[in-house]
């Protein structure tokens, strides 16, 4: 492959500085490893080895016994996924909502959503299977990043519910009732062939829509991962302190401003209101 075109795909999905282009880089380039070397062994007569070896390894399982050995699948279910149409609806979906929950929240609270909202989707699957009398005994796994993204889009829709969206076949849908409908989808499946992943999903939205309503009460939990800066000593000066307060009822009225007419009808006081907002 040209050289430039490596580069290209680096800077897009590696060096963009956007979590959602970040998670989507690493999921396609495990997808695309996994696949190479499933060819590879298909050719030589080993077909069906890397899946296999996927389940074994990189599958959160929903067998107990399996947790300690396997602890580090809660994170590592997240990037690997089943097939072609699993990891390509996945990542449409993460980077449509990825860019509009970026428009409104940090990075580092991307990371949170995405990264916790798997977490929580596995430890639901978990539960479930192992205090509902239905799923007793079933080797489950689960694998693939729809909790993560499940996640990433109830925060969004319940930051911004009434932010629209064109969708093939059915026109404007203000986020509110896309979620609405995925989690009544999730809860009708949960007693289908997939319901492991059903299960997961509405463990992963309910992290995103815990997050933000947390959030909007002033508790922000991904700030303890935020990096603090580094001390410094400075003679003769006096700290300057902010005269920016923010008044979150204003901030809100330009959210709700936002999701019905757009960030470009903002007019620039407001734009720079919700700029110095987010510094804060």
């Amino acid at each position: 492959m040209n050289r430039g075109i490596l580069d290209d795909l680096r800077l897009k999905f590696f060096k963009s500085g956007s979590p959602a282009m970040l998670y989507i880089g690493i999921n396609v380039v495990i997808f695309l490893i996994g696949g190479l070397i499933g060819v590879m062994l298909t050719l030589s007569g080993n077909r069906g080895w890397v899946e296999t070896q996927i389940q074994a390894y990189f599958a959160f399982p929903a067998n107990l016994s399996s947790l300690p050995i396997k602890f580090y699948t809660v994170l590592t279910y997240q990037f690997f996924h089943a097939d072609f149409f699993h990891v390509l609806f996945n990542m449409l979906w993460l980077y449509w909502i990825g860019q509009i929950f970026l428009e409104f929240l940090k990075p580092r609270q991307f990371h949170f959503v995405y990264l916790g909202g798997g977490i929580l989707g596995a430890l639901t699957f978990l539960l479930l299977f192992n205090t509902i009398p239905a799923f007793s005994g079933q080797q489950a796994t689960l694998i693939g990043s729809s909790a993560s993204v499940m996640a990433v889009l109830a925060a969004t829709a319940t930051l911004v519910p009434d932010y629209s969206i064109r969708l093939m076949f059915i026109g404007e849908l203000k986020l509110k009732y896309l979620i609405l409908a995925y989690v009544l989808l999730d809860i009708i499946s949960s007693a289908g062939d997939n319901a492991g992943g059903s299960i997961a999903h509405l463990g992963g939205a309910l992290f995103g829509f815990i997050f933000i309503k947390s959030l909007q009460n002033g508790k922000d939990w991904s700030a303890f991962f935020e990096r603090k800066p580094k001390l410094r000593v400075v003679k003769n000066k006096s700290p300057k302190k902010s005269e920016f307060k923010i008044n979150q009822k204003e901030v809100d009225m330009i959210l709700d401003k936002i999701s019905k007419s757009g960030y470009d009808q903002l007019s620039k006081e407001e734009k720079e209101t919700l700029f110095k907002a987010s510094k804060n």
